[in-house]
């Protein structure tokens, strides 16, 4: 009996999900072999993890407020949630579809319940890093999930559609595109729920030898498959209890600097703690100057950060502006940022991921951007890139 087919106790689903994430390899040859139906996969599995990006998302928007401090209406906030977890789902439906279709083109073997397999299995890491849409500060981490979606959907498509080696690397590089594509468009539905406008969307490019182009985006799958390596070793790691413990807090502590561009800390806080076997710590420290406040927190994501490899594969940048605010997600000195910034409340947000393990960010009121980046700067980036080396 499948893991998640009727019958089976809420604990397979748990298991599964830890799975699928921690030793992806091994998980997809069970998958390939056990039985399951289209509707059981759906019903058991994904209808259920589907609920957490969009009840997550729901809650981070319209009660808790989103990128700027700004809380949608209760009924926009409901309508989105209710369109997006339907549209989330009918993607992962169409991907079926589609994967099942291209499958001969590749000399692979058609077969829907194997497609469906993919596509629901490939989209765990996804929903499970809807969770982060809770705190918009760290939304930076829900992209390495769905990042690590197209890692599982690099590893599982070619063993369960049985495409042969030479033709593996082609059928994964087209479906890969259109999940980007497919994510696109469900974006701007979105999106136009919540702001009357809806966002364009460039469409797929060519695919040439080992990268793909879409827009003016790129993946590049020789990329992909040396940080999956990199994935699959730290999924060893925590599998067999050896992931590296995380920092100290007392030593992320020390990270933070007593003051601040004329801001002067006037709290620091530190904390730790683990699941699924993998570990994390924090430190936080409060600055003020007048009525503005900064507060600047550095994590340690540990093992966990090797998420963070799947970025070096795609040219991560994209932004938007209006009406004064606007949100950024790209590349300085190398490292993964995320910005936002409104000029009208002067709230805003700037983090770095650092060395594929820490994440430092600023998160401020009445602060200016710079101020922000002065905050993470002061950290020390490249001290932190040694520690996590060390």
């Amino acid at each position: 009996m499948s893991a998640v087919e009727p019958g089976s106790a809420t604990s397979g689903l748990v298991e599964r999900v830890k799975s699928i994430l921690l030793k992806p390899g091994a998980t997809w040859d069970v998958i390939d072999t056990e039985p399951a139906t289209t509707g059981g996969l759906f019903r058991n599995y994904a209808a259920i993890l589907a609920l957490i990006p969009a009840i997550c998302g729901l809650i981070g928007g319209a009660v808790i407020g989103g990128a700027f401090g700004i809380k949608i209406p209760i009924l926009f906030g409901i309508v989105g949630a209710v369109v997006g977890y339907v549209l989330n789902l009918a993607m992962v439906f169409v991907m079926g579809l589609i994967i099942d279709g291209l499958a001969p083109s590749f000399d692979g073997q058609k077969n829907q319940v194997q497609a469906m397999k993919v596509a629901v299995y490939s989209s765990t890491a996804g929903w499970i890093a809807g969770v982060f849409a809770l705190i918009p500060i760290v939304g930076l981490l829900a992209v390495l999930g769905a990042l690590y979606g197209l890692y599982l959907l690099y590893l599982g498509l070619p063993k369960l559609m049985k495409a042969p080696q030479e033709k593996a690397f082609g059928y994964t590089a087209v479906a890969v595109v259109v999940a980007i594509v497919l994510s696109i468009a469900i974006n701007a539905v979105l999106g136009a729920i919540t702001t009357f406008g809806l966002v364009g969307m460039g469409a797929a490019g060519a695919l040439s030898s080992n990268t793909v182009q879409i827009g003016d985006k790129s993946v590049d799958l020789g990329k992909l498959e040396e940080a999956s390596k990199q994935m699959e070793a730290a999924a060893k790691q925590i599998e067999s209890g050896e992931a590296p413990e995380a920092v100290q807090p007392d030593v992320l502590k020390a990270y933070l600097p007593e003051g601040i561009a004329g801001y002067a800390r006037t709290e620091l806080t530190t904390g730790s703690g683990g699941a699924a076997g993998v570990a994390g710590s924090q430190a936080e420290g409060v600055y003020t100057k007048g009525d503005a406040t900064i507060r600047l927190s550095v994590t340690d994501l540990g093992a966990a950060g090797a998420l963070a490899g799947m970025a070096s594969a795609f040219n991560m940048q994209s932004s938007s502006e209006s009406n004064g605010k606007y949100e950024k997600i790209g590349k300085v000195d190398g490292r993964m940022t995320q910005e936002s910034y409104d000029s009208a409340t002067r709230h805003g947000q700037y983090s770095v991921l650092v060395g594929d393990r820490f994440m430092v960010a600023a998160e401020g009121d009445g602060a200016s951007v710079d101020d922000l980046k002065s905050a993470v700067a002061a950290v020390g980036p490249a001290k932190l890139e040694a520690l996590s080396k060390g």
